[in-house]
């Protein structure tokens, strides 16, 4: 998941690009980038923030970057911002999602003499791809309309053009946009924690499928959105920064409500323990939800050395997933030795850090018992949204339940029913191979009800396979 930010103002607006983007750096780990339009020319920088924050990395360069407009990225996979020039005019677009039927577009774009400059690891970029959809149409706005009718997965998006900022937001609203304002000064961002410290009042959540335009002259609505809504669960209980609220429905408290909901089963079967704590840095709400609920002490046994090695489930290299994941936690032995931990963290995704870098670490610093409790149920299936997993394989779950079934015809709902025999089978597997005294994870209907929506408005594919 990448995270956009875009302001117009009155005035140079390049420090409140920077530092707007800037928050949006816990959603990508690959690339990040800026445009601005000034003086009749667009002006766009892109670098790989991989091995450095995005400050250290464009900082030295604000200077150049001017304009009283521009949109800015943290990137997940794709370099970005890309630009197109098209017959209606020139453009710069940044977005956030998956094209699952990238190649049937490409195809298309090919088939009418297109071709393609952004090219990574052998990829052609997806926001090209977007942008050249979007081009191929009389204006802007039927490209926009065009391309959100041949989509085929999730993408909301920032389109700067000379005039202003189109805000996009996903069809069904997987991802979120919102709009503040400071002023004559307008913003839009993919989290709202971006707001406060820049003296933004949020305005409102575009709806899915809405497009907002942003101009001197203020925000007009282009094109009203629909009350149906598919928003990513995940959003609220991992991906998300704990300021941030979608819905109207902050995440922090979200991450309590789940912990509390895991501490109360526990009560239920009499678990006793020393103390609970929470792998930071998302997983350090869900820990502090459990405390509270259970009156058992919270303490940090691992604190995170810095928050520019990102997130582990990310990089696309297993090697470098570990390394990530061992760098950036340090345990204290001394809140470690003799005692029963209940560690809380959202989610088991491949099992990299919690596994490696968390209980054996634990283990090794003299726990007493290790009990894992996971904010999320067993993850099922690979996001086709998002990049973030590609392969069901991948998942902690599935290879639990092929060495569970060997080579007898597996049946995926029994797995996915908590009461059921196969489902602890699978949980216990897990926790053998996680090396952890206990596992428990939340219920899909305790987090449904953690987050407050109807089901209806939640994506849950990730635990049902369907949406």
């Amino acid at each position: 998941m990448s995270g956009l930010f875009g302001v117009i103002s009155s005035r140079d607006c390049s420090k409140t690009l920077f530092y707007g983007t800037d928050y949006h750096s816990h959603l990508g780990t690959e690339k990040a980038g800026m445009a601005t339009f000034y003086s009749g020319r667009f002006y766009r920088i892109i670098h790989d923030i991989s091995q450095a924050q995005f400050r250290s990395k464009f900082v030295d360069e604000l200077s150049q970057i001017k304009g009283k407009i521009g949109i800015g990225v943290i990137s997940d996979f794709a370099p970005q911002p890309i630009l197109i020039s098209s017959h209606f005019g020139d453009f710069a677009i940044v977005a956030t999602g998956l094209l699952r039927n990238k190649e049937t577009l490409i195809k298309e774009i090919k088939k009418h003499d297109g071709s393609f400059s952004e090219i990574t690891n052998g990829e052609i970029n997806s926001v090209e791809v977007a942008g050249k959809i979007i081009a191929s149409q009389p204006n802007l706005m039927a490209g926009i309309n065009y391309f959100f009718s041949r989509l085929r997965g999730s993408m909301s998006m920032l389109i700067l053009t000379s005039k202003g900022i189109y805000a996009v937001r996903d069809y069904w609203g997987r991802s979120s946009l919102t709009m503040a304002h400071q002023g004559k000064t307008w913003a839009v961002a993919s989290e709202t924690c971006a707001f406060p410290n820049l003296g933004f009042k949020i305005k409102k959540e575009l709806a899915p499928g809405e497009v907002l335009f942003l101009s001197k002259k203020g925000a007009v609505i282009q094109q009203k959105g629909q009350l149906k809504r598919k928003v990513c669960s995940f959003a609220w209980i991992y991906t998300g920064y704990p300021a941030s609220a979608y819905e109207g429905i902050s995440v922090e408290r979200v991450r309590e409500r789940s912990g509390a909901n895991l501490a109360k089963r526990d009560k239920k079967e009499g678990l006793k323990v020393d103390l609970v704590a929470g792998i930071p840095d998302s997983g350090t709400a869900h820990a502090i939800g459990y405390a509270h609920q259970a009156s058992i002490p919270f303490r940090r046994v691992l604190v995170k050395y810095t928050p520019s090695y990102g997130r582990s489930y990310m990089p696309p290299d297993q090697v470098m997933r570990d390394r990530i994941a061992k760098k950036k936690l340090i345990p204290i032995p001394s809140l470690i030795k003799g005692k029963k931990i209940v560690v809380c963290d959202d989610s088991i995704v491949r099992g990299t850090q919690l596994r490696n870098q968390v209980i054996d670490r634990l283990w090794q610093y003299g726990a007493k018992e290790v009990h894992a409790r996971i904010a999320c149920p067993p993850l099922m299936f690979h996001c086709p949204y998002f990049l973030s997993t590609k392969k069901d394989a991948e998942l902690a779950s599935r290879r639990a339940i092929k060495a569970v079934m060997k080579n007898k015809k597996i049946i995926l709902d029994k797995f996915m029913d908590e009461k059921s025999h196969w489902y602890q089978k699978m949980v216990d597997y897990i926790a053998n191979e996680m090396r952890v005294t206990s596992l428990k994870y939340q219920t899909l209907p305790d987090m449904i009800k953690a987050i407050g929506l109807s089901p209806r408005q939640l994506c849950c594919y990730c635990w049902r396979g369907k949406d």
